[in-house]
């Protein structure tokens, strides 16, 4: 699949789940890291380093996509797979 279309479909699942994306700057000698799950003001919000390349960013979503329970929502099969197969995948 297109990593293209991939980070399209991610990112239609985070809203599907209630989660918000916000780009933002981050330095990269302040904080090693390009994303994350974090939770402001009672809102779980997924932050990407607004610099990430497309792999970086499918990884970040793909890492939050593992801490819920995605069995009730639906989910192209393709999509699923991936996630499903989450530890195995490489976006190089």
């Amino acid at each position: 699949m297109d990593k293209n279309i991939l980070l399209v479909q991610l990112e239609e699942l985070a809203y599907k789940l209630g989660l918000k994306i916000r780009e933002e700057h981050i330095a990269e000698d302040e904080v090693p890291v390009v994303g994350g799950l974090c939770r402001i003001k009672d809102e779980n919000v997924i932050i990407i380093n607004s610099k990430a390349a497309v792999k970086d960013r499918i990884r970040v979503l793909i890492d939050v996509f593992s801490r819920f329970d995605l069995n009730n929502i639906y989910i192209r099969p393709a999509l699923r797979e991936m996630l499903e197969r989450q530890k195995n995948i490489r976006f190089e």
